[in-house]
């Protein structure tokens, strides 16, 4: 059983003590394919020493995080584009919008979003999307791109039925994480509306741990817990959700 964990910041300074660690338990666990996003360039090298350390269980992406998008956004999104120009990354991400923390970005944060749209399509790479409290903001910039050659994976996912279902519709899949085993979580209650073949798993590490770690350090092995909810949601066994998730994953990034 191969399981998959499809957002997780393992080279986060939340890991400097334990790193190794932490990835012997996931691995030890069954969890044998990780993804890893990026958030600027400050994190660039961090993430190659991980594909370095690990090459056969690593799969790194290039990106922007909307959330770093500051004055020097336009410097930040050259980086982006000469490493995807250089290098090997399976993914675009994270990118999005997220008006949570800060709202005076916003117009700075759709035109990144988009340019990074247009990086991956040139690339024929997926993207996986950030959305915090941004979800109509999100729909109008992928409106503008959508088409056969947009696709990817909205991370994190925590909107609604009718929103999951426009998210569908970009052929974005679900990014589903710690959220579903929180008793307010919400997701929970409608994602058996949703065809498994459109889901993934992830954890976010080191955010948003699974009950019953809410509100401790998340690690990549508490994967596991999101699939244990998973297949209770979709009356499935543990070992065919594994299966899925990760066969749907490697439709999204190719490997």
């Amino acid at each position: 059983m191969i399981i998959t964990d499809t957002h997780t910041h393992l080279y986060s300074e939340a890991f400097d003590d334990d790193r190794e660690q932490i990835i012997q338990n996931a691995i030890d666990k069954g969890v044998k394919r990780f993804f890893i996003p990026a958030i600027d360039s400050d994190y660039t090298q961090a993430m190659w020493k991980l594909k370095e350390d690990y090459p056969d269980y690593m799969f790194l992406m290039s990106g922007l995080h909307p959330t770093h998008v500051k004055v020097n956004y336009k410097e930040e999104l050259q980086h982006v584009e000469k490493e995807l120009d250089n290098r090997k990354y399976y993914a675009v991400g994270e990118i999005g919008i997220d008006l949570y923390w800060d709202k005076s970005y916003l117009e700075q944060q759709k035109e990144a979003f988009k340019t990074q749209i247009q990086f991956a399509k040139k690339h024929s790479l997926p993207i996986v999307i950030h959305c915090r409290e941004a979800f109509d903001e999100v729909f109008e910039v992928l409106e503008t791109e959508k088409g056969d050659n947009l696709y990817g994976v909205f991370h994190c996912f925590t909107g609604t039925l009718e929103q999951a279902q426009k998210a569908l519709s970009y052929n974005m899949k679900l990014g589903i994480g710690g959220v579903v085993t929180f008793k307010n979580g919400k997701i929970d209650t409608f994602l058996n509306q949703i065809d498994i073949k459109h889901i993934v798993l992830e954890t976010d590490a080191p955010y948003l741990a699974p009950t019953p770690f809410r509100g401790k350090r998340n690690e990549s092995a508490y994967v596991c817990n999101v699939l244990e909810k998973v297949a209770s949601i979709y009356e499935l066994s543990i070992e065919e959700v594994a299966t899925i998730t990760t066969e749907n994953s490697k439709h999204v990034f190719g490997v």
